[in-house]
Formats: C-alpha cells, structure tokens, sequence
C-alpha cells in the first residue's frame, strides 16, 4: 500500500513566532500517527523557524511554491536553492497561484523540473474551474495539466513527486467535490501517469485530494482506494483538527 500522505497548506496565515509556536505543540501531537506522512508547509518567512523546531520529529516541512531559476533578478522570489536544507516538499501549481498569479502549464513544468533537480519533492497540483467543471470538461483539463507539469520528466523521478487533484470551484470556498468525484478524478490522473510511464510505475505515485478537506468529510475521501492523502487548507491551521485529520488517514487506510 502507498504510505499516506497529508500536507498542511498555510497560505498566508500566521507569523513567523506563531507558526513555530504552533509546530511545538502540533509535533507531539502528530507523534502517534508516524505510518502516515506529515507535511506543514508555512509561509516562506517561517520555513528556517519552523524546520529547526521540527528537526527529529518526523514531521516533513514544504514551501508553498517556488521560482524555476536558481538565482536572478526576480524580485520577491524565492530560488531551489535558498529552499534547500530547509524542507524537503515544495507546492507546484496550487489553483490560487493558478488563479491569482498567473501560474501557467509552462511555468509548472519549469518548477517541477527545477525541483527535482535541486532535490526537492514536489506536490504537483492539477484541477479545473467551476466553469471547466460544470461545462463537464474535467477530464480534459486535467489530463492536460497531467501531461504539462510532467513534459519531459523521466520515470526515475516519480518516486519524488507527489500529485494532487484539488478542483479550484472547492479551494476556499466551504465545496467539495463528492469522495466518488474525487477518486474518480485521482483515477484519472492516475491512468494518465500510466499512460505516460507504464502501469506500475504510476500504481507507485501517491496522489492526494485537496478542497475544503475537514475532519467530518476526511473518512469518506481515504477509504476511497485511489485517494492516498490530502492537500488541506483551513483545517492544518488549528492543532486539533489536523491532527484529527492524521487520526482518520491512519484509520481509513487500517494503520
């Protein structure tokens, strides 16, 4: 069975000393459940703070994106190398960097690329529009996201990435899609890794569901066989929740 993988996406919530207070006491906490994969991923200005306060405990920490280059006049980025050492996962491709800053197909492959190259994991994240979905075009999309991030990405390499099917009509906004929607959606881009990599290669890939993922829907999307993990937003904000949604990963996937 692939290990189960939950990542806490922050965005742009708390401070430097609130979110190293936070991992403090969200580490013993998380202790228990160590058969699934524990990933924070906190705003940049946090990531040295939090990292070093969870150093030993198993608890993997991310950054929420990342520039292609690895230094330049890119004013207000932030290079691969500067996130080395510092977190082993990167968000690639989140919908509100999609949405909001211009992420594009093109600028998501560069990132992964660039990832893989500097030896970061990245958590590839694929999904489509309310408008994309209700004019029943999610397969298309998504598929086409699939095959962009990917583009000239070599089969060694799956072994480091993570994906995530996170429709961005339920980023944020109290939707999400129905767990059937979802694991036929991660299904999907999972045929589509096969397609790409042979079968057995893509049944390796750990592919998660991200929107609106909270501790009363998180039982209904792990049971379901093709979805192994959540990009969650809201509720990684708060100790209890979070680790109650690492509760019942472990228990829907018998751990």
């Amino acid at each position: 069975m692939r290990q189960p993988i939950i990542a806490g996406n922050w965005k742009m919530y708390k401070t430097h000393t609130e979110a190293v207070a936070f991992v403090k006491e969200l580490a013993p906490a998380l202790a228990p459940f160590s058969a699934v994969e524990r990933v924070v991923c906190p705003p940049f200005i946090a990531l040295a703070g939090v990292s070093e306060a969870l150093a030993g405990t198993g608890i993997e920490v991310g950054a929420q994106s990342m520039h292609w280059e690895a230094q330049g006049a890119f004013t207000s980025q932030i290079a691969p190398t500067m996130l080395q050492g510092l977190v082993g996962y990167v968000i690639i491709g989140h919908s509100e960097c999609r949405q909001y800053l211009n992420e594009t197909d093109e600028t998501v492959n560069k990132k992964v690329k660039a990832a893989l190259a500097y030896g970061l994991k990245p958590i590839i994240a694929v999904g489509e529009s309310l408008t994309q979905f209700e004019a029943g075009q999610t397969d298309t999309v998504v598929t086409g996201q699939v095959r962009a991030a990917l583009a000239g990405v070599d089969a060694a390499n799956l072994n480091n990435i993570v994906m995530a099917y996170e429709p961005i009509w339920a980023i944020g906004t109290g939707k999400n899609a129905s767990s059937e929607i979802a694991n036929r959606v991660v299904g999907l881009v999972r045929n589509t890794l096969a397609e790409l990599y042979g079968k057995p290669a893509a049944e390796t890939v750990r592919i998660q569901y991200g929107g609106s993922v909270k501790p009363d829907n998180m039982v209904e999307y792990m049971s379901q066989p093709e979805i192994d993990g959540a990009l969650v937003g809201g509720a990684s904000l708060k100790v209890a929740d979070f680790t109650r949604l690492i509760e019942l990963a472990a228990q829907a996937k018998g751990l």
